[in-house]
């Protein structure tokens, strides 16, 4: 249901005065997804040098152990970078502080699989066929 006119400037009044509200924006931006994956893949780069220098560390003092050990932490690293990658990619929530731009089911079936084409095809068939 749209809304009417009023209602319209109404809600962009409301908007535009919390895109100017700093509190606002960086309550919203400490919440948002893309902001921590952000943090934790420099934290897994971070781990992943660590390991890389565990491994070095191993093979030079001749110790095994340690430099398996290094190799584990750089491969738990970097599938934890991998995942935090994916999670910040992953939010339906694109903008922040501004207009709030939802993905759409139109913006989806372009690159939709199977599920997505087989649920729309669902949703178009005859309603006679039942």
């Amino acid at each position: 249901m749209p809304l009417s006119d009023h209602e319209q400037r109404l809600f962009d009044q409301i908007e535009r005065s919390l895109a100017e509200d700093p509190k606002f924006a960086s309550a919203v931006r400490a919440s948002d997804p893309r902001f921590h994956a952000r943090r934790r893949l420099i934290i897994a780069a971070f781990v992943i040098v660590l390991g890389l220098a565990l491994v070095v560390y191993g093979t030079v003092a001749s110790n095994t152990l340690l430099g398996v050990a290094g190799f584990v932490v750089m491969l738990g690293s970097a599938a934890f970078a991998m995942q935090s990658r994916k999670r910040g990619q992953a939010p339906d929530l694109r903008s922040v502080g501004g207009t709030a731009a939802r993905r759409t089911r139109q913006g989806r079936r372009g690159n939709g699989g199977f599920l997505d084409r087989l649920e729309d095809r669902w949703k178009q068939r005859p309603e006679g066929h039942r």
